[in-house]
């Protein structure tokens, strides 16, 4: 065929290459503008709306059930933790272990309370981790919490189910707040060490292709610097409460022989955003602290700064209102139904 229309081999090797090129550039480009779109979406949306774990207030917490029925409620972003288990699985869990306040084992009794650290999640394979259940066990401070059978669920799962399900109610598709369960002094211990904690993250992050409406945060400023410079595109939220001695040394009872200084490696608040933000090397989307911290001051800093003020964890409609009057940009809750 070259030989017919006299067109040199290489010349067209040279056109295919610059083809090839051309359609890898536009789809780079296409992709530039779907992640420009969905993050001029969130900057631009009125006020934010997370489920915290779901809305623990009215399914389990963490659980693909919480999940789609904060979809029907009309949430914004959907609120979630990750932990990793012991074959490198990425699930669904606030707490490092199998939390005594939550689960029930196999043969239908309870984990004793002062036995919580026996069961690590990153100790245990995922197959194990499914054999016990994080739904049935009567919670007094969620009255309204139904009880079903459930189990932690991987997280590639609740994405799938997630996705599938807003675009069975025909709503926008969810952005997603997803914590990275870490801190200086569990390093494997609790969770792998930051890098390879992200790396497993991030793998179903891509291929779910959901990097346009996720934000990770943390309140550990390793894994959003890691974030910051492997993916920059992608919004980060610094999560921070304040830490004073007495609660330092709570945390310090329970790792022994862990420097004292991994204890001070996390934002403490103790001499405010400023404070905070010199452990980040960079501004991130997000400023998300405890409610009881925020005043109008520290939102108006924050916004100086260019950061969104989204604290946690807000429950009632009341202290909502007495949060936006101070002119934060939404708040992670518990219960949904506030939103009301």
């Amino acid at each position: 065929m070259y030989q017919k229309f006299n067109i040199p081999v290489s010349y067209n090797i040279k056109a295919s290459f610059n083809f090839i090129l051309l359609k890898l550039l536009m789809k780079n480009v296409f992709l530039t503008g779907i992640f420009l779109v969905y993050s001029h979406l969130y900057f631009s949306q009125s006020f934010d709306k997370q489920a915290h774990r779901g809305g623990k207030s009215l399914y389990p917490e963490n659980t693909v059930p919480a999940m789609k029925n904060a979809l029907k409620m009309n949430i914004t972003t959907l609120e979630m933790d990750l932990a990793i288990t012991k074959d490198k699985k990425v699930i669904l869990s606030h707490d490092a272990f199998l939390s005594p306040e939550l689960v029930t084992k196999p043969d239908g009794t309870y984990i004793p309370k002062d036995s919580g650290f026996y069961y690590k999640i990153y100790d245990m394979p995922y197959a194990k981790i499914q054999t016990f259940d994080v739904g049935l066990k009567k919670l007094n401070n969620y009255p309204d919490q139904k009880k079903i059978k459930a189990q932690k669920p991987l997280f590639s799962e609740v994405i799938d189910a997630c996705e599938a399900y807003a675009r069975e109610l025909k709503r926008p598709l969810p952005f997603y707040n997803i914590e990275t369960k870490t801190r200086p002094f569990s390093d494997l211990i609790f969770h792998p060490e930051p890098k390879e904690f992200v790396a497993l993250m991030m793998k179903i992050i891509l291929k779910k292709g959901i990097q346009d409406r996720v934000i990770i945060q943390s309140f550990d400023p390793r894994t959003l610097e890691i974030i910051h410079k492997e993916y920059p595109k992608i919004m980060t939220a610094l999560l921070v409460e304040k830490v004073d001695d007495k609660k330092l040394a709570q945390q310090q009872t329970h790792f022994e022989n862990i420097p004292a200084e991994k204890f001070r490696q996390y934002p403490d608040h103790l001499n405010g955003v400023a404070g905070d933000m010199k452990f980040l090397s960079f501004t991130p989307t997000i400023y998300s602290p405890d409610h009881t911290l925020v005043t109008s001051e520290l939102v108006q800093e924050c916004h100086a700064l260019g950061m969104k003020v989204i604290p946690w964890t807000v429950n009632t409609k009341e202290r909502l209102k007495e949060l936006k009057d101070l002119g934060i940009d939404g708040v992670i809750s518990d219960d949904p139904r506030i939103f009301e």
